[in-house]
């Protein structure tokens, strides 16, 4: 019985990254041994277990035949017999597929050492093409290493091309993508991710919607950049620059999409955008059961994000039914990630990444204005019902033009 530290934790000890999550394989043992040992047992399709002490995860080395359609379609064997180069070369790519053992000797049958001193994402065997969700997880570790100039091997993109076109990807639940995507677009270059699926013509499949962004062009005057899709990259490395939440990211990737769907003849302007948009918004947040907070924010950015850049020209109505939309009193935390969508989205355009926001401010100062009306007052004069609501309104509207003219002083 010999223990391996594999994947993962060689890979960035190796590249001098810190080593969070911690996974072993167990050589030339059988599950009664584990047992016997104190392990405990977890994997429904193969043997994996914790460690007694450190709660770890031990799997049993093991070998896979495909034997169905998408993630979960294989066969796993795992037995005393399966050497250590077995199992590591059903991993997805070199970098992933070394071990070391108790005193850090390597073990690297796949060139994996080679790869990551040639900053190459590799695959390891020709089986790779047999797991769709290897796709996903490519272009979310080009999006996490590309900071270090790593980028996907030809031959491996073109893998992941044929995987694209099998229909495979279609096959991949809600769950798995979601979890894929959501975990790359928390990573430090995001808009990566987005590039390498496209490359691959996975984005098409998976995302058509943001696929039809790329060669759609916007006016110059206020984006230098043109494209549309070019522009969304750029507002989602915004987003992950400024270090923003899951929430606003996911936004940031959706908010254009109703530019997807302006007729060519109307290029490069595009009229209620936002409002066209939102049935595409919808679809993307329903196909991949994204959260609720996740799907909620993109409905609302997607919908308000240019009454986010007009804030200081929006009548007090106007801005107040903005407010309400977001139900800033007893929801502030989704009105400030909406601001911080509309600040990233206004930064994602070619040479205006530093320009001052000041519709932030104002939008926030407007939310404390309306959120200062005192509701007892009107109680005491006998409010009540409609009425009150009612009241209530006219006085944060009072409020908003009081607020509006002393900015504008």
């Amino acid at each position: 019985m010999r223990i391996y530290k594999v994947g993962g934790a060689v890979r960035d000890r190796l590249l001098g990254k810190p080593v969070t999550d911690i996974d072993w394989v167990v050589v030339g043992a059988t599950t009664e041994e584990m047992l016997a040992k104190g392990y405990r047992p977890v994997g429904a399709d193969f043997p994996v277990f914790l460690h007694p002490k450190s709660g770890e995860e031990y799997a049993l080395a093991r070998t896979e035949r495909k034997s169905g359609r998408g993630y979960g379609g294989f066969t796993f064997h795992a037995s005393p017999e399966v050497t250590l180069e077995e199992d590591l070369i059903r991993r997805d790519l070199t970098i992933n597929a070394m071990a070391e053992d108790d005193q850090q000797n390597l073990t690297d049958p796949y060139h994996g050492q080679r790869d990551l001193e040639a900053r190459v994402l590799r695959h390891v065997s020709p089986a790779f093409a047999e797991d769709p969700l290897r796709v996903l997880r490519v272009a979310r570790f080009a999006a996490r290493y590309s900071g270090l100039g790593f980028t996907v091997a030809p031959e491996t993109v073109e893998l992941m091309r044929q995987l694209s076109e099998s229909g495979e990807l279609e096959a991949l639940t809600a769950e798995r993508s979601w979890k894929e995507i959501s975990r790359a677009l928390m990573e430090d270059q995001p808009q990566v991710f987005i590039e390498v699926l496209r490359e691959c013509g996975a984005l098409k499949v998976l995302m058509p919607e943001v696929d039809a962004l790329f060669g759609v062009p916007q006016p110059e005057a206020h984006h230098p950049e043109i494209d549309t899709g070019v522009h969304t990259l750029s507002v989602l490395e915004q987003a992950a620059l400024h270090k923003q939440p899951l929430t606003v990211r996911w936004a940031c990737l959706l908010h254009d999409l109703g530019k997807g769907l302006t007729p060519e003849e109307e290029w490069p302007r595009h009229i209620a955008h936002e409002h066209t948009g939102l049935k595409l918004i919808k679809a993307v947040n329903e196909r991949f059961k994204a959260p609720k907070d996740c799907q909620e924010l993109a409905l609302l950015v997607g919908q308000y994000h240019t009454h986010g850049h007009r804030a200081l020209e929006l009548k007090p109505s106007t801005l107040l039914e903005l407010l309400q939309s977001f139900d800033i009193y007893r929801r502030p935390q989704r009105f400030e990630e909406f601001i911080a969508a509309c600040e990233m989205d206004a930064r994602g355009r070619k040479g205006l990444e530093q320009r001052s926001y000041p519709q932030a401010d104002y939008l926030r100062g407007a939310a404390t204005a309306a959120r200062s009306v005192a509701v007892q007052p009107l109680l005491e004069k006998g409010f009540k019902g409609p009425e009150l609501g009612e009241a209530i309104k006219r006085e944060r509207l009072k409020a908003l033009k009081a607020y509006k003219e002393a900015a504008s002083a």
